[in-house]
């Protein structure tokens, strides 16, 4: 049985009519830039994550840089994250001036070890970027009690939530992507920032718009961050559907977990499975295993027509245009690992038990072929 990695068109078919009109109705109304479709968009997002404000942008990658452009980070300022994520964490620090500090990851999870963030705090530190990473809350709490600056990087992770709250709720700003292939996803790109703090609310909304605080007045320098009006009037659409889509996601999940089990993949240690934890809600964004011999093992799934994914294969640390850091191999030995050995499966809510199943039972077939 062949398997799709994401089925867009089996995942939009249910909503499509509602989806439909809401950009009809943009389009009737003709208002592209802002106006009543993005405001509405920004209340909704908001209420859902459980902050006061939401700002929407162009892309999470955009929530990211305009969130350091407000904060003032930049030349002679160092923020600290993981090496073991997208590159937009990173290269949106980059961009502000900054310079990246790398922090090794916990092996279970695969989020920042507050343990090796702290031993990374200096005089030069204005924050630390923690990744919620493929749908699971990191911790937050230890940055904050330690007076740092937290920017949530919460691209994968709408709805997660754990012991500090949701996602995106806790540290001083949460960056959220709305890239098609997400949780809730766009008809492009677009993102969010969400934030209790007002004076960072009002200063993101001029960094989105050229640093303008009304129309050809430029206290400062933005960028043009704006989210089209299309895109916000899809997301509202698609909102009141997010839950249910979640629940799939964990179901999947929690399929896989009792299918490999049943297969004796995961008690022999040749599949580790994602962990959850006491008190955190994990939404799925990807379902990342540990594989033994992964390389391998994704060659055979390609060859079944089962598709699959690395997240993420070269470590930040150790990529070509970060080489002026001074990095190199064996300095964050977990992130090295972990991109040795991860592998990520089909677990997008319209996934059917049909398919997980042929998904366990060709690993099975791998590892005893071996």
């Amino acid at each position: 049985m062949k398997v799709r990695f994401f089925d867009m068109q089996r995942h939009l078919r249910p909503i499509r009519k509602v989806v439909d009109q809401a950009i009809n109705e943009v389009v009737d109304s003709g208002r592209f830039i802002g106006g009543p479709a993005v405001e509405r968009f920004e209340q909704e997002f908001a209420d859902l994550v459980g902050t006061r404000f939401a700002v929407s942008v162009s892309s999470g990658t955009d929530a990211l840089l305009s969130t350091m452009m407000a904060m003032g980070i930049g030349s002679g300022d160092e923020v600290i994250t993981s090496p073991f994520t997208f590159f937009a964490t990173a290269g949106s620090i980059v961009r502000t001036g900054a310079v990246p500090v790398f922090a090794d990851i916990l092996p279970d999870t695969f989020e920042l070890d507050p343990d090796s963030v702290m031993q990374r705090v200096g005089r030069r530190t204005r924050a630390v970027i923690p990744v919620h990473l493929f749908g699971r809350m990191a911790q937050v709490e230890p940055y904050l009690d330690a007076g740092l600056t937290v920017i949530e990087d919460a691209a994968q992770s709408v709805l997660a939530r754990g012991p500090e709250g949701n996602a995106g709720g806790v540290g001083s700003a949460g960056c959220f992507s709305f890239f098609p292939a997400k949780n809730l996803g766009a008809f492009g790109d677009a993102g969010a920032v969400t934030t209790n703090d007002p004076e960072l609310a009002a200063t993101l909304r001029a960094v989105r718009t050229h640093g303008a605080t009304k129309k050809y007045y430029h206290p400062m320098v933005g960028g043009n961050f704006r989210m089209d009006a299309l895109q916000a009037a899809v997301l509202s659409a698609e909102m009141p559907f997010l839950q249910g889509w979640t629940d799939a996601r964990r179901n999947n999940a929690a399929t896989y977990a009792r299918l490999f089990n049943e297969a004796g993949l995961s008690n022999q240690g040749l599949v580790t499975l994602p962990g959850e934890g006491d008190g955190y809600f994990h939404v799925y964004n990807q379902y990342v295993v540990r594989a033994q011999h992964r390389d391998a093992l994704r060659a055979f799934l390609n060859d079944q027509g089962i598709q699959n994914a690395v997240y993420y294969p070269k470590p930040l640390h150790l990529q070509e245009c970060f080489k002026d850091l001074g990095y190199k191999p064996g300095d964050l030995p977990r992130a090295e690992q972990a991109c040795n050995e991860v592998l990520a499966l089909p677990v997008y809510p319209e996934l059917k038990r049909e398919e997980i199943e042929a998904v366990v039972s060709a690993i099975d077939q791998f590892y005893k072929g071996l």
